[in-house]
């Protein structure tokens, strides 16, 4: 490609909005522009690395058994409704209704759709197992889009869905999809770990996260320092065991501690540490009212909540709702003496604590020398705490440390959740009706792009891994009005396209500076400048990634560029 007949609109200044590096490096080297909040237009170089991208996809979901299809990015609202979440998915949602005031969404992903094809089609288990999948545009209504394609409302993604007659068959689809994302991901350069995860609105269970490392992710990994051991933070289990000290419990005794209302407050007017405190929050779950204690220097984690009362909603109760049912504002609250009506739920660690600090269900009152199940109940002792670093890891091997991930894909074992709502059902080697079990699998295909541009930059611009760079070579004429240059160029562009290499050649009239900026910005994994010993027939080769130079004859430069290229 001639880079005079293309479109590649670079700038010299980082755009303002543009927070994170992937976001202004992909504006900068022209390979996308901004047409609304969250909504982008590829530009022809974005648009290459999106294909390349979206062939490993093709190659690794082909080779696991699954078949292309496209399905509508228009749906409609029937099916939605028919699953149940036309009500609880959300904002996130885009609906709208046609001229006939018939109701619509676009798609935010197509279980609805993909249930309601397969159902009409497949009425035998001869016909199982199947896995399908697309390549599609997704639109989701985010309340802040940010951080370029990572939290955009249109988006590019591969999804997949899986059915089957028995659970030993989706076991086996998922572990053969697992390992087609570990290749699809290895192949596109990133450093990711498969984490276990929570299957969130999308419903099943047995569920693994794929997550790009990077400080801008939005996601934390809790990881074994020891092992393979990797989950996303709120779903890591706790295994800390905690032993009592041999203080002596007290009298517990009601304090005075006015306008202290966080742990850190009451710690610091008390003089005792925050691991001394529980911390008690009134949670409204689904249609009942819980109080989770945790230890002060803990965090209630709500997907532990959500997944043990088995809850559509979890959300701390209002102000209001809390004076309501407890009787004092929230900085006050307590286990001592609640309602009946209020079920009690404490973390392991609070049951360790010998003479602690809790709120006494009075304003700018708190007790001390709190004892459990001494001077309190609790219903429950449960894993109810984020996992912390330094903690023991889950799989028993080593410490946990924290990182943080870009989510570019995700697998779910959604068993039977969708197919017994919508009646996606066959018959059995028995002649009995049973529902399909299926599994689900998504890949972020633009989040992937960025995810590549955030590992793969420097000070200068990009530097992507060959297998996804827009163009494996860049050819660079330092002066085209030179006729040697001009010509060696040329002879040059010919020979590399004739051994099918890729090759993107600046006839611009342009000069050398504002050439080899561009250069480095695009980042082209191998830069070939055409300048003064052009008439010795001696070019300039650069490695992108190293910024190792060498002077090369036409004679011996395919063999070095192919060498370059095959160590990157």
């Amino acid at each position: 490609m001639k880079q005079s007949t293309t479109l590649i609109p670079t700038l010299r200044e980082v755009p303002a909005d543009a927070e994170i590096k992937s976001h202004q490096l992909l504006l900068r080297a022209g390979y996308m522009r901004q047409n609304s909040s969250g909504v982008y237009s590829f530009m022809p170089l974005g648009k290459k690395v999106l294909q390349k991208i979206e062939n490993i996809v093709r190659e690794e979901m082909d080779n696991a058994g699954a078949v292309e299809l496209l399905m509508p990015a228009l749906q409609q609202a029937e099916f939605w409704q028919e699953s149940g979440r036309w009500y609880t998915y959300g904002p996130e949602l885009m609906r709208l209704k046609d001229r006939n005031d018939r109701e619509f969404a676009l798609g935010a992903t197509h279980e609805e759709v993909v249930t309601s094809l397969i159902r009409d089609e497949i009425k035998s288990y001869k016909r199982l197992p199947l896995t399908v999948y697309q390549i599609q545009t997704k639109f989701r209504d985010e309340k802040r889009p940010r951080f370029g394609l990572l939290r955009g409302r249109e988006f590019i993604m591969k999804d997949a869905y899986s059915f089957h007659a028995n659970q030993d068959s989706l076991d086996k689809a998922y572990q053969k999809l697992f390992q087609a994302y570990s290749n699809i991901f290895a192949r596109c350069g990133l450093d990711y770990r498969a984490v276990i995860a929570d299957s969130g609105a999308m419903g099943g269970k047995d569920t693994h996260e794929f997550m790009a490392l990077s400080e801008v992710g939005e996601d934390t990994i809790a990881y074994s320092d020891s092992s393979d051991y990797a989950a996303n933070i709120e779903m890591a289990p706790v295994i800390t065991q905690y032993e009592k000290s041999q203080e002596a419990p007290a009298a517990m005794e009601k304090v005075h501690t006015p306008d202290q209302r966080t742990i850190e407050e009451v710690a610091a007017h008390l003089s005792v540490s925050a691991d001394k405190c529980i911390k008690s929050l009134l949670f409204k779950i689904d249609d009942r009212h819980v109080l989770v204690l945790v230890r002060g220097d803990h965090e209630v984690n709500d997907i532990k909540l959500k997944n043990h009362f088995n809850a559509s909603t979890v959300e701390l109760a209002a102000p209001a709702e809390t004076k309501e049912i407890v009787g004092c504002a929230v900085g006050s609250l307590g286990p001592v003496d609640v309602s009946d009506k209020v079920t009690v739920i404490a973390d392991h660690a609070v049951k360790a604590i010998v003479n602690g600090v809790t709120g006494a269900n009075e304003e700018g009152y708190h007790y001390i020398n709190v004892n459990p199940e001494q001077d309190f109940h609790a219903d429950e002792y449960l894993d109810l705490r984020f996992i912390t670093e330094g903690d023991v890891s889950p799989d028993g091997k080593g410490k946990i440390i924290f990182a943080k991930g870009i989510e570019v894909g995700h697998v779910f074992k959604l068993g039977t959740r969708y197919s017994e709502a919508m009646n996606a059902v066959y018959l059995d080697e028995n002649g009995r009706t049973q529902p399909m079990i299926m599994g689900c699998y998504g890949i972020g295909v633009s989040r992937t792009l960025a995810a590549v541009a955030e590992q793969f930059n420097d000070e200068k611009g990009l530097v992507w891994p060959v297998d996804l760079a827009p163009y494996q070579v860049h050819l660079i004429p330092v002066n085209m009005k030179n006729e040697e240059q001009a010509g060696l160029a040329e002879e040059l562009y010919s020979q590399l396209k004739a051994e099918h290499l890729d090759v993107l050649m600046d006839d611009r009239q342009e000069r050398p500076g504002v050439k080899f900026a561009d250069s480095d910005l695009i980042g082209i994994p191998v830069r070939i400048t055409v300048g003064k010993m052009a008439a010795e027939g001696i070019v300039e080769v650069k490695d992108r990634r190293t910024g190792e130079m060498f002077e090369i004859s036409k004679e011996n430069l395919i063999d070095q560029v192919r060498n370059l290229l095959s160590k990157q």
